[in-house]
């Protein structure tokens, strides 16, 4: 056990997934666990987690709001879950003096097009890409644009919003649907910057892999290479399943080790978790994102670690505690089993009324877990104007092989019943959807 007197900022998301097991973990080490969250800073404290209230499009101020929350108190970590709260944490820990990465480098992950501009001033891979205005609608032959492309909002993540483009109408119908999403009352009430603005790149082909690792003073550690089995080849791309240790080949596992060595260089990372796409064709390895958090929503859940002697397994929340609180731990291995998630994917948009087919899924060999994490009778939307999935499931085997079998196997078992979303006038907006 730690001394309790160790302090932990988490900024994230209120009804952020991880929260619940970053709890546990910093239960378990004996840590003062506090959240930083976008909340309203008149309600009192309705959660009941005594939690600091900020808002996360100010990244700065929400920084400032913190530090006068905490002044005369310790802190020993920070951390952030989520792209949103990454920079408010940076700013927040330069100004108390914890190791972390510095806000311009946070900053250049958070924007698409100036990742993109960095990662090519480095010498990396990358498509073509222009920025665009939304309003009012581009003409690609004006513009040179040429085809297969893909259009994506500048901050938005989770592959909400990017559409691939085949020809002069694709892009034009894509162009129109960003524009839709970018103008909703759901993502203006973001404050997101840049809503005003899409990038557009050329198309990548190839196939796709996620990367989890752990930074040092600079120097980074791989914690899991995903394959993703399914394709990402448009028109949109919702991810589903997740499943480590990869079947690449050993060559091509250390050329995307070396390129997100050299992505994280490029940007100017250097401590703190990292989770990067990359994608892989004849050509090499191409970065497709590198920031500064770990694996979204409950996928973390499928990483585990052999802790000390006994090789207790902790999970990643458990290690990237350790992490930031330099404690002995977090150098250690994952297990040497195969392990997956699958992200339900959401099969249209409407209302999910119901849910079948749990018992079945859960009595699949290697299924660890089911967690359905949409609520019943709320909204729920398809790609590419979603961003959350209907729930997770997860599994664990002796080949990655077998995983992705019984995470499919399982999955086939499940029903969700989606009813049409009546329209309904907009409170804000006065207008019908």
């Amino acid at each position: 056990m730690t001394s309790p007197l160790k302090r932990l900022l988490l900024f994230t998301a209120k009804l952020g997934y991880q929260t619940r097991s970053f709890e546990d973990a910093a239960r378990q080490l004996g840590v003062q666990l506090v959240y930083v969250t976008d909340r309203c800073h008149q309600l009192e404290d309705p959660w009941g987690d005594r939690a600091i209230a900020v808002h996360f499009e100010n990244p700065e101020v929400a920084a400032y709001t913190v530090m006068e929350a905490l002044r005369g108190q310790d802190v020993s970590g920070i951390l952030a879950l989520g792209d949103r709260p990454a920079a408010a944490a940076a700013y927040a820990a330069r100004g108390l003096g914890v190791r972390h990465n510095h806000p311009a480098a946070v900053e250049a992950c958070r924007s698409k097009l100036r990742m993109r501009e960095v990662l090519q001033d480095a010498g990396l891979r990358v498509p073509w890409f222009r920025n665009l205005p939304v309003d009012p609608a581009p003409e690609p032959m004006l513009l040179g644009i040429t085809y297969p492309c893909v259009l994506k909002p500048l901050s938005l993540s989770a592959s909400q919003g990017v559409v691939r483009a085949n020809n002069r109408e694709e892009f034009l119908a894509a162009a129109a649907r960003v524009r839709r999403l970018l103008k909703s009352p759901e993502v203006l009430a973001t404050r997101e910057a840049n809503l005003d603005q899409m990038l557009v790149e050329g198309y990548i082909p190839g196939r796709e892999v996620a990367f989890e690792g752990i930074l040092t003073d600079g120097a980074l550690r791989v914690l899991a290479i995903f394959d993703k089995p399914d394709p990402l080849e448009g028109p949109y791309f919702e991810e589903t399943i997740y499943v480590t240790p990869s079947r690449l080949i050993e060559a091509k596992q250390h050329a995307v080790e070396k390129c997100a060595i050299d992505a994280v260089r490029a940007v100017g990372l250097s401590h703190g978790p990292v989770h990067a796409e990359f994608r892989i064709n004849d050509d090499g390895v191409w970065p497709l994102e590198v920031a500064p958090r770990p694996i979204g929503g409950l996928c973390a859940r499928a990483l585990r670690f052999l802790f000390g002697e006994a090789s207790e397994l902790i999970g990643l929340e458990e290690l990237l505690l350790r992490h930031a609180l330099e404690l002995p731990g977090w150098d250690s291995p994952r297990e040497q089993c195969a392990s997956g998630v699958m992200m339900i994917p959401v099969p249209k948009s409407g209302i999910l009324e119901a849910v079948s087919g749990e018992g079945a899924a859960r009595v699949i060999h290697g299924i660890t877990d089911l967690s359905i994490t949409a609520r019943l009778h709320d909204p729920i939307a398809a790609w590419p104007d979603g961003a959350s999935y209907l729930g997770f499931l997860f599994a664990r085997g002796d080949t990655p092989e077998r995983v992705e079998e019984s995470l499919r196997e399982a999955h086939e078992k499940l029903t969700f019943t989606i009813t049409p979303r009546l329209p309904v006038e907009h409170p804000a907006t006065r207008r019908m959807p």
